[in-house]
């Protein structure tokens, strides 16, 4: 078992987040066997993905090679803008990118966003939980976001970059994945993995039938239920359930 800290997105990402999941960790007797709490608060770790930097431009080198990169100044307010009402923003639906800069020949440079070209073709895989699943990834994403304009490797790149360089063979994640797993399968064959992990994808908690459990809503976390007094055991247990 491997911990990473996905930390991509500078923005969002804050050293009390982090500290955060260690002490979560810690508190649970969670022991990883590849980067251990320990290692990460030693300071610098290979498996925080803000310091991966140069393993994503390696990997985005070996894409540019292929032609299969260009840059995009498209924003997420465009992209919407010319969907129209085909879109909505809470609808739960996935914007795919129909292309726009394809053929613009816009510097690769900071400043841009850089995509990956995903063609028409259906990815297919068992997934362990979920069985038979084919996707294809033009249609449901178009050209993939690898990198954007303010300079922050995008969560589909880097994971499925990490996954291939870190030797990961088995991903086990929530159902609200399991859309990102075609494109993924897809990325990593065009970057030369020659076999992608197997990936098991299941259900979310939910608090209602379109709402998942959020920290962020304030629902309870694994420190909250630590300061109520549970036990690390009673939070295990209740897990298993």
């Amino acid at each position: 078992m491997l911990l990473r800290i996905e930390d991509h997105d500078r923005t969002r990402s804050r050293p009390e987040f982090e500290a955060g999941i260690l002490d979560d960790l810690d508190w649970l007797g969670y022991v990883a066997d590849i980067f251990s709490t320990h290692a990460y608060r030693a300071g610098s770790c290979e498996g925080r993905q803000s310091e991966r930097d140069p393993v994503y431009r390696e990997a985005f080198e070996i894409l540019r090679a292929q032609g299969l990169v260009y840059a995009c100044d498209c924003s997420r307010r465009s992209l919407e803008s010319k969907a129209g009402a085909g879109f909505s923003r809470t609808g739960g639906s996935e914007l795919p990118y129909a292309g726009h800069c394809r053929e613009r020949r816009l510097p690769l440079t900071e400043g841009y966003g850089w995509r990956a070209r995903m063609e028409p073709g259906v990815e297919i895989f068992e997934d362990q939980l979920l069985g038979h699943q084919r996707q294809d990834p033009s249609r449901q994403c178009g050209d993939l976001l690898v990198r954007d304009r303010h300079g922050h490797w995008s969560y589909q790149f880097a994971v499925t970059v990490d996954d291939w360089r870190q030797g990961i063979d088995h991903v086990m994640r929530g159902t609200d994945l399991l859309a990102s797993t075609g494109r993924q399968i897809r990325l990593a064959r065009l970057l030369g993995r020659d076999r992608p992990p197997v990936f098991a994808h299941h259900p979310l908690i939910m608090k209602s039938p379109n709402q998942k459990l959020s920290k962020s809503d304030g629902d309870t976390g694994v420190s909250e239920l630590r300061r109520r007094g549970w036990t690390p055991e009673e939070v295990k247990e209740e897990a298993r359930k």
